[in-house]
């Protein structure tokens, strides 16, 4: 893995033809770091797997461990059937970092950074299965997976994870103001970037936690790159 992610990133071909960005390549960025980078700054993946009948995108909490991308859900859906079999899959994460508002609807946009990652998943039992739903809690809080009583049987014969390789892995990255058509610079409207970042609000205990009882550490630590902490 460590060869297909070298440096510098912008000299790296892209690890397959299909993973391949197509519109506006020089968007594309197929380098480790950048990839690693958005994966554990998104919060959701929208995964498909091809075979899962009707075709349906599914949004769903992931992790990231090294080289590989954690899923988990429930046995019974579609979409973690195929999966679990070795389907086609193809899960993306998106962040947005703007409205890009441009002079012209054509070139209005957003600035964003994206993954796609294609491949085939892995479904994992015992230790592995463990060490993956380990990674999606810890993405999502880091420290939480040490704070919370260990998952029963029952609870993990009632959930399955699977794990994809990064192997095909590609980023796509807009950064910039609107691109603008020479002739419509004239126009007379405010043209420009938006930019946009998530908050994080103050704790909210549910009415079971005992009074004086204080937020632990993976809450009060909660935090994104870029994210605005409320209150």
């Amino acid at each position: 893995m460590a060869a297909m992610f070298g440096d510098p990133p912008m000299s790296l071909p892209a690890p397959s033809a299909r993973s391949r960005v197509r519109r506006l390549p020089d968007r594309g960025r197929y380098d480790r770091d950048t990839i690693a980078a958005i994966l554990d700054e998104g919060l959701v993946a929208h995964v498909a797997a091809a075979g899962a009948g009707e075709a349906v995108v599914v949004p769903m909490a992931y992790g990231r461990e090294g080289d590989r991308l954690y899923l988990h859900g429930s046995p019974a859906s579609r979409t973690l059937r195929a999966l679990a079999q070795g389907a086609p899959a193809c899960a993306t994460v998106t962040l947005l970092d703007g409205l890009v508002l441009a002079r012209s609807a054509f070139h209005s946009s957003m600035n964003y950074r994206s993954v796609v990652v294609l491949g085939r998943a892995e479904r994992l039992e015992g230790d592995a299965k463990l060490a993956g739903l380990r990674a999606v809690t810890e993405h999502l809080a880091p420290g939480r997976w040490d704070e919370l009583r260990p998952p029963t049987a029952k609870e993990l014969g009632a959930t399955a994870v699977v794990a994809m390789d990064l192997r095909e892995a590609a980023a796509k990255v807009r950064t910039g103001p609107p691109h603008d058509e020479p002739r419509d610079l004239a126009h007379p409207v405010w043209a420009g970037v938006v930019p946009l970042r998530g908050a994080v609000g103050a704790p909210q205990a549910d009415s079971a936690v005992p009074p004086g009882t204080a937020p632990s550490p993976s809450v009060t630590g909660w935090s994104r790159p870029g994210w605005e902490r409320l209150g």
